[in-house]
């Protein structure tokens, strides 16, 4: 048995959201570069234009995912969000790298800073920009179980953390008059990135490779089993769970008597694949109904049936 859920986007506009924030972003923080001289601000505006880069390519992506089932994707297109959000952990990698490169020789050879004050004024817009942007984005992604929608906010998030970061840095330059400050500050920030590159590369590769569902959503599945083990005279086995995206898969054995009409077992399985969804929104379930009384039953659960079982 099957069941499916619309696989409409409801996040496209979330992603315009975030190009806009984007833009806005690079024009004020390449101000404060401008302004200011200081690296740290350059490698702000950097990482800001690959916030640019990747809220397109989430767009991209999100009108992909969303579109409905067809002939050749029977299961859908949303898996193209863990290569959306792949691609923006590799963009925040080489966002960190160019930071590094920057940063290094005004290490070595430090140079004063211009308009502080305007910089730091400036960037603080920015960040409160990135903040808010970051915040609905996250709420979002939630909500719409979209892993495209909370990369960008992540990613966001470290933009926003980097900016926090160079301010420090530029507030202590004028503090202490030690001009190293500023890319120091520029490239512990890009460890933090590194990080959260990733995490979110981790977590898209984990996608696609058909991960399980969290252990506290299997609870659920199961607990809706439980129920039924409980009260019916059945048993289940062979449950197995994935994610794609937005999308949640499971599959389970129901094992009945084999006295049981076709229509009575029919009736048991549409009630518990009933339950799942209902505990469990944006799931497809499958059910595979067996005989207590077919000795292949309690051989079938295994991924890969051996033939001679049958």
């Amino acid at each position: 048995m099957v069941d499916g859920t619309s696989n409409r986007s409801p996040g496209l506009r979330f992603a315009w959201l975030a190009i806009a924030a984007a833009i806005a972003t690079i024009l004020l923080k390449g101000a404060a570069w401008q302004a200011t001289g200081s690296v740290g601000l350059l490698s702000d505006a950097l990482e800001s234009l690959v916030n640019l880069v990747t809220a397109i390519v989430a767009l991209i992506a999100l009108g992909i995912a969303h579109k409905a089932p067809d002939e050749d994707h029977a299961y859908g297109h949303g898996k193209v969000e863990y290569l959306s959000s792949g691609l923006e952990g590799v963009l925040i990698l080489l966002a960190a790298g160019s930071i590094v490169i920057t940063a290094v020789p005004r290490l070595i050879e430090p140079e004063g800073l211009d308009q502080l004050g305007l910089g730091v004024m400036i960037s603080v817009a920015a960040t409160i920009i990135n903040l808010l942007v970051a915040r609905i984005l996250m709420s979002a992604g939630k909500a719409h179980q979209s892993i495209t929608l909370e990369a960008d906010a992540r990613h966001l998030m470290t933009d926003v953390w980097t900016t926090c970061g160079v301010i420090a840095g530029i507030v202590a330059v004028h503090v202490t008059g030690w001009h190293r400050l500023d890319p120091v500050i520029a490239l512990i920030v890009a460890v933090n990135i590194i990080w959260t590159g990733y995490q979110l590369m981790r977590r898209s590769i984990l996608g696609l490779l058909d991960t399980a569902l969290p252990p506290e959503e299997i609870a659920r599945i199961d607990a809706v089993l439980e129920h039924y083990r409980q009260t019916e005279p059945v048993q289940t086995h062979a449950l197995r769970t994935r994610q794609a995206a937005s999308r949640r898969f499971a599959s389970v054995h129901v094992i009945v008597p084999g006295t049981w009409s076709i229509e009575r077992g029919h009736t048991l399985v549409e009630a518990i694949e009933h339950d799942i969804r209902a505990t469990l929104p944006s799931i497809t379930v499958f059910t595979h109904l067996e005989p207590d009384n077919d000795p292949a039953t309690w051989e079938d659960t295994e991924l890969d049936r051996p033939v001679n079982s049958v």
